[in-house]
């Protein structure tokens, strides 16, 4: 059973920085996308940023300029780095990976048990 651990969310002040890991619990054939997705009580699941193995970067507008996604592809491992942080960015992070455990299986997506971010204003 593949696992997506992840790590680094918790309570901030607004204008504050968190970093958010997430890392794969084995290795994969071939891993497309890993990103970030949110969800705010209430609100839907919202993709905040993604990243392709070849680094090629997707945020949402929201954080753009405030946010970065990095991945390290030998770890498997994905990155978030927030900074400017503001209450309206506070809900349950998911780490997502969509990748090939083996050549022969199909693509599909796996998820992180959520870490909760919390910005106070």
């Amino acid at each position: 059973q593949v696992q997506l651990v992840e790590s680094g969310g918790g309570l901030v002040q607004a204008g504050g920085s968190l970093r958010l890991s997430c890392a794969a619990s084995e290795t994969f054939f071939s891993i497309n996308l890993m990103g970030w997705y949110r969800q705010a009580p209430g609100k839907q699941r919202e993709l905040v940023a993604d990243i392709t193995s070849g680094g090629s970067t997707n945020y949402a507008d929201s954080v753009k300029g405030r946010f970065t996604i990095s991945r390290d592809n030998a770890k498997n491992t994905v990155y978030l780095q927030m900074n400017s942080l503001k209450p309206e960015d506070t809900a349950v992070y998911y780490c997502n990976l969509n990748g090939k455990r083996r050549a022969y299986l199909s693509l599909y997506d796996y998820w992180g048990q959520g870490t909760q971010v919390t910005v106070s204003s």
